[in-house]
């Protein structure tokens, strides 16, 4: 079993910055095949991928963020880190971390809202 905890969201203006943090239990990436990131889901709307970051380093954005967005980690904290710059009120909605690890994970969410 995995737990994640995030943290990080709250009210931000159009245009600004947040950091979105994850922190799991415990070290997900000890295994070449696992994956650790977030997919956020607005309301009305299906959770979609925002990023994600695998063991060996490789990372992948959904369509909507690249450019903007920005995954990272550290591995000494079991931390993975979202930064998000030029938000739009189109990126409001719950942000949930994932992890595989010989099984999938979620975390309870943090909502990130969007507006002026």
């Amino acid at each position: 079993q995995v737990q994640l905890v995030e943290s990080g969201g709250g009210l931000v203006q159009p245009g600004g910055s947040l950091r979105l943090s994850c922190t799991a239990s415990r070290s997900i990436f000890s295994s070449n095949v696992n994956v650790m990131g977030w997919y956020r889901q607005a309301p009305g709307k299906e959770r979609e991928l925002v990023a994600l970051i695998r063991s060996l380093g490789a990372t992948s954005y959904g369509d909507s963020v690249k450019g903007r967005f920005t995954i990272s980690r550290d591995n000494t904290k079991n931390t993975v880190y979202l930064q998000m710059d030029s938000l739009k009120p189109d990126d409001t909605g719950v942000y949930y971390c994932y992890a595989t690890s010989g099984g999938r994970y979620w975390g309870q969410g943090t909502l990130v809202t969007v507006s002026s």
